[in-house]
C-alpha cells in the first residue's frame, strides 16, 4: 500500500521550524508575463516560483555558457483428457467480450507519533497564539488520499472468444509506452500489485515499452513480421501466439526536415520538481539532437496561451534553450486554447514532404475551456486531418490525468509516453528519437482470422481500448495506430486448440533433442505419431492494413501462420514478452490470470541473457513487489 510520504515530509519541516522558527512570510506574488518567458497569470492559490538562477529571466539574460539544461502445460501428458477439459471450459464462450520513495518503517511511524505528542505539549498552558503561528505545526491527517487526484480510463477486459462465434479479432496498433513508465513510478513510490490504480496497467503498453530482435522489412514492405507460438506459461490449456512487427530504423540525420512545435504546460500545477524542471531538461536533451533543417516553435499555456518562439532554425540551440530555461509555472490550465494555437503555428510553418508534429508536454490537468475527454476528442479529431502528428509526454505525480493524455494521443495521430525521470527522457527523446518523432506508417490496423478446424477459442492480451469492429478493418475512414521508424509492436494471444498438441516429451526442448545420439530418429518417430497430420494446416492468418504518412488509401498485407511457427524452445524475445504480459495480468488485476505468478516471472527473466538495461530494470521492478 502506498505510504504517507507527504506526511513524513511535513514532520521533517516541522522539525526544522522547531529549531529555526517559522521565518518570514513568503512572497507569493509573481510578475505577469506577456511573452511566455515568465509565470502566467497568478492562480487563486500561491504558485511555486522556480529559481531564476536555474531557469533564466524574462529578459533572457541567462549566462551564456552553452545553455545547458537546468540539471544533469503444456497440453498435458494425456491429450484426450486435455481435449475434454478444454471442451468443458470453453464450450459456452459468449459472443461478446467477458469482461523513488522508500516505504515508511515502523520506526518512522513511532517518530510521527512522538512528534504529534510534542505538538500537543507545545501550548500546554493554553496560550496558543491565533492565526498562522497557532496552526503551523499541525499535521494534515489524510493528505495521502486527499491529494492524489490521478485519473485513469477503465476499459472492459476482453475475454475468450469462441472461433465459431467470432472468428475475427480486429484492433488498431499501439506504440504507446506511458503505462509501463508510470507503473514503474507507482511501484517505486510504494504501491504493491493489489493497490495499483485501476486502469493504470495496460498490458500492450508494458510489452511494447521494450525493444525486440524482430525481422526487419523485406523489399518494399514497411515492416517485417515475426510470428512464434509456444506454450502459455500461465495457462496449461492454451498456447501463446506472438505477432511482432518492426519498421526500419533510420538515424535522425537521414530523416526528412521537421517542423516541430513544443506545446508546453506552464500552469500552476506544473511547479513541482518532477514537472516543469524535468520538462525543461528533457526538451534541452531533444534540442541537442536538432539540426539546421528543422524548424522549432514554442507555445506555452496556462491561464492564457503565449507564442515564445516561432520557426527558429534547429541549429540555434542556445536560443531554444534560453527560451526553455526562462519558463516559469503559474496560473490556470487552458489546454484547449494552447492546442488550437499550436496547430495554427504548425500549419503556418508546414513543411510539405516533411515531418510536421506537435509535442505536447503536460500533466493533463486541464481546468479551463474544453476539459472533458469527449470535448478533447472532438477537438483533436478535427485537427489531425491537417496532416500534423501529435506526441504527448506526461509529467508529474498525484494529479496526472492519464485518461486525457491518452485520448489526445490516440485521437491525434500520435503516441504517448510518460517521463518519470531523466533516463526516460533520454530514452524517448534521444535514443528512440526517430521512433518517437517520425511516423512511417499511419492508421495501422490488424485483423486475425482463426481457422475453426484448428483453433477452438482465443483471447487477445491487452489492446482493450483499441478493439475495432470487423468492418472497420477495411474502412479507411476509421482511425488506426501510428508506427514510427524503428518501432516494434507486439501482440499476444492465448489460443485454445481443438486438439491439444502432443508435445514430444514433458520438458523436452529442441536443444535437448539435439543432444540425443538418436535425435534424428526421435524426430522422425515423432512425426509419425497418430493424429499429428492436421496440425500442419494453417492455424490462422494475420492481415495488416496501413497508410503512408501522407496517404489516404490503405495497403493490405497478409501472413498465414501454422505449426511451422511453433517452437518447443522459444526465443528470448518470446519468453521476455510473455513474462511482461504475465506480470501485466497481475498488475492490471485481470479477470483471467489463471496461474500467473510473480515468482515465475522472476524465474523466467533470470534465465535470459539481459543485455538491455531496461529489461534488467524490469527484473528489479518485479523483485521489488515480490
Amino acid at each position: 500500500m502506498k505510504k504517507n510520504t507527504k506526511r513524513m515530509t511535513a514532520f521533517g519541516i516541522a522539525g526544522i521550524l522547531l529549531l529555526t522558527g517559522c521565518g518570514g512570510k513568503a512572497d507569493t506574488s509573481s510578475p505577469a508575463g506577456a511573452d511566455g518567458m515568465t509565470s502566467q497569470e497568478a492562480p487563486s492559490e500561491a504558485a511555486w516560483e522556480l529559481p531564476e538562477a536555474d531557469f533564466g529571466t524574462e529578459g533572457g539574460t541567462t549566462a551564456d555558457s552553452g545553455m545547458e539544461s537546468p540539471s544533469e502445460s503444456a497440453a498435458g501428458e494425456n491429450a484426450a483428457d486435455a481435449v475434454d477439459g478444454a471442451a468443458e471450459k470453453y464450450a459456452d464462450i459468449a459472443k461478446t467480450p467477458q469482461n523513488s520513495y522508500s516505504r515508511g518503517s515502523a520506526e518512522n511511524e513511532r517518530k510521527i507519533e512522538g512528534a504529534e505528542e510534542l505538538n500537543d505539549d507545545l501550548y500546554a498552558k493554553g496560550d496558543a497564539p491565533d492565526g498562522y503561528l497557532g496552526s503551523c505545526y499541525e499535521f494534515d491527517e489524510e493528505i495521502d488520499s486527499e491529494d492524489n487526484q490521478e485519473e485513469y480510463s477503465k476499459w472492459e477486459e476482453q475475454g475468450f472468444f469462441s472461433v465459431m462465434e467470432q472468428p475475427l479479432s480486429t484492433f488498431s496498433a499501439d506504440v504507446d509506452t506511458a503505462s509501463y513508465s508510470n507503473l514503474r513510478r507507482l511501484i517505486r513510490e510504494g504501491y504493491d500489485l493489489e493497490s495499483l490504480p485501476e486502469g493504470a496497467a495496460r498490458i500492450e503498453e508494458m510489452v511494447n515499452y521494450f525493444s525486440y530482435d524482430y525481422e526487419g522489412p523485406r523489399g518494399q514492405e514497411p515492416f517485417g513480421v515475426t510470428t512464434q507460438i509456444g506454450r502459455c506459461p500461465w495457462n496449461d490449456e492454451a498456447e501463446l501466439l506472438m505477432v511482432g512487427l518492426k519498421t526500419e530504423d533510420i538515424s535522425y540525420d537521414q530523416a526528412p526536415a521537421s517542423n516541430l512545435v513544443f506545446l508546453l504546460d506552464v500552469s500552476g500545477s506544473m511547479g513541482e520538481p518532477d514537472k516543469l524542471p524535468l520538462l525543461q531538461e528533457a526538451f534541452a536533451e531533444l534540442t541537442d539532437n536538432l539540426s539546421s533543417k528543422d524548424r522549432i516553435s514554442i507555445v506555452t499555456y496556462a491561464s492564457e496561451d503565449t507564442i515564445v518562439l516561432e520557426g527558429v532554425v534547429g541549429s540555434e540551440k542556445r536560443k531554444i534553450k534560453r527560451a526553455l530555461n526562462g519558463l516559469q509555472a503559474g496560473g490556470g490550465t487552458w489546454g484547449s486554447r494552447g492546442i488550437e494555437t499550436a496547430y495554427e503555428l504548425a500549419e503556418e510553418n508546414f513543411i510539405r514532404g516533411g515531418n510536421n508534429r506537435i509535442i505536447l508536454a503536460t500533466d493533463g490537468d486541464l481546468n479551463i475551456g474544453m476539459t472533458t475527454e469527449e470535448e478533447l476528442e472532438e477537438l483533436i479529431s478535427e485537427k489531425k486531418e491537417s496532416g500534423i502528428f501529435l506526441s504527448v509526454l506526461g509529467f508529474g505525480t498525484d494529479n496526472i490525468k492519464d485518461n486525457k493524455m491518452e485520448t489526445l494521443a490516440d485521437k491525434g495521430n500520435g503516441n504517448y509516453a510518460y517521463i518519470d525521470c531523466m533516463q526516460e527522457a533520454k530514452k524517448v527523446l534521444s535514443e528512440e528519437m526517430t521512433a518517437t518523432l517520425l511516423t512511417v506508417c499511419k492508421d495501422v490496423k490488424l485483423q486475425v482470422e482463426f481457422n475453426p478446424e484448428q483453433v477452438e477459442a482465443y483471447r487477445l492480451l491487452g489492446y482493450d481500448n483499441r478493439v475495432l469492429d470487423r468492418e472497420d478493418f477495411h474502412d479507411d475512414t476509421k482511425d488506426g495506430g501510428e508506427i514510427g521508424a524503428g518501432h516494434s509492436v507486439t501482440a499476444l494471444y492465448e489460443i485454445i486448440l481443438r486438439e491439444p498438441l502432443q508435445h514430444k516429451l514433458p520438458g523436452m526442448t529442441e536443444r535437448e533433442i539435439d543432444d540425443l545420439k538418436y535425435g534424428s530418429e526421435y524426430r522422425k518417430r515423432a512425426e509419425e505419431m497418430p493424429a499429428s497430420g492436421s496440425k500442419y494446416r494453417e492455424w490462422l492468418t494475420v492481415s495488416i492494413r496501413y497508410k503512408k504518412p501522407a496517404g489516404s488509401k490503405s495497403e493490405l498485407l497478409e501472413y498465414p501462420i501454422g505449426y511451422d511457427s511453433y517452437c518447443e524452445d522459444p526465443s528470448n524475445d518470446f519468453l521476455f514478452a510473455a513474462a511482461v504480459a504475465e506480470f501485466g495480468l497481475l498488475a492490471s488485476h485481470s479477470a483471467y490470470p489463471e496461474d500467473a505468478s510473480v515468482e515465475r516471472v522472476i524465474k523466467t527473466v533470470k534465465k535470459l541473457d539481459l543485455k538491455d538495461i531496461y529489461k534488467r530494470e524490469f527484473l528489479e521492478l518485479v523483485e521489488e513487489v515480490q
